[in-house]
């Protein structure tokens, strides 16, 4: 089984690269002049864009082809009160720019809204905002243009006091999205509302593909092994072929999250780094029935957490273990 390893969105080991610079509506407010306001934003976010193109060289650099794209590539994008901007005109040539290098060298890029986009919720103006984000980070897949294996990977949401009355709520809002909001989603458990079961029977209900999180599995579960689920899981992503120019081609790998406790204490939160051993674990079980996976790096230190873990590999690799390391971001593991 092919293993390859990505990171979210900044990097700790290339510096002065955020492609996150973003500024307050206060800030915007105080300068007066709403148009170069609107252009001061627009400056930002091609910033980002171009430091997303950095990051995304050193991530070819380094072997890395799954990342994981900042939400905050546009500041103040989704601000009720700039509902009539319109910045994708403005940054069509650094979006098309950026697209083209992610497709010349076959990345696979995600993005993750917020805990703030929620279909399950029952306030009205909650979903209308919902919508509106998940509007968005397509709209930056669409100017990317990406096809729709690239996508936004959310929650449920919340339970609000009754979690199957907010699993149904989820369904009928999910039903009522465009079809682009609705080709381009995956759905993720959480770590402490809808745990892998619940979570994978919304995603089989809906046609949609699970992205098993085994961190927040370990914390939120009804006593099932995550490799238990994983034939499961894995159908979710029978039907997602990996687009090209040219048309059809592979299947899109299932994805999986990665990420260790921060401490005993505090089991939810994420560490720096990864430890190997339980996510081997979980990768040993599957490699018999699954070709390839892709696993998103969690963890504090970005890809310096991704560099020390594929450290870890290697000396795994030459001390046997059924691992063999491929290149710098990737490994096969035997069943």
């Amino acid at each position: 089984m092919i293993v390859r390893f990505g990171y979210v969105a900044m990097s700790t080991v290339i510096k002065d690269c955020s492609p996150s610079k973003t500024m307050t509506m206060s800030s915007f407010n105080k300068l007066g002049d709403r148009e170069a306001a609107l252009r001061r934003l627009e400056q930002l976010a091609k910033m980002n864009l171009h430091n997303t193109l950095r990051l995304l060289k050193h991530n070819v650099g380094s072997d890395i082809k799954v990342y994981r794209l900042t939400s905050k590539l546009i500041p103040l994008a989704t601000h009720p009160d700039l509902q009539d901007w319109n910045p994708f005109v403005a940054l069509a040539e650094e979006f098309a720019e950026v697209g083209e290098y992610i497709r010349k060298h076959g990345l696979r890029v995600s993005f993750h809204p917020d805990h703030f986009t929620v279909l399950s919720t029952p306030r009205p103006e909650v979903l209308a905002s919902s919508v509106r984000d998940l509007q968005h980070h397509t709209n930056m897949l669409d100017a990317l243009g990406l096809a729709a294996t690239a996508k936004n990977n959310i929650h449920i949401g919340g339970a609000y006091g009754d979690k199957p009355a907010a699993s149904a709520r989820f369904k009928e809002n999910f039903a009522e999205l465009p079809a682009r909001l609705q080709e381009r989603m995956t759905l993720e458990n959480d770590d402490k509302t809808f745990n892998a079961p619940e979570t994978l029977e919304v995603s089989c209900s809906l046609g949609l593909p699970m992205v098993l999180d085994i961190h927040h599995q370990w914390v939120n579960n009804e006593g099932e092994l995550p490799w238990e689920l994983w034939p499961d899981i894995l159908k979710t992503w029978k039907s997602e072929l990996a687009l090209t120019d040219v048309g059809p081609g592979e299947l899109l790998p299932p994805k999986i999250h990665v990420s260790s406790p921060r401490s005993p204490s505090d089991p939810r939160s994420h560490a720096e780094g990864v430890e190997p051993a339980p996510l081997l674990a979980f990768l040993k079980r599957i490699a018999a029935d699954t070709p390839a996976v892709d696993v998103m790096i969690e963890a504090k230190l970005k890809d310096g957490a991704l560099f020390g873990l594929m450290d870890a590999m290697k000396e795994l690799a030459e001390a046997g273990n059924g691992i063999t390391v491929l290149d710098g971001a990737s490994i096969n593991i035997e069943p």
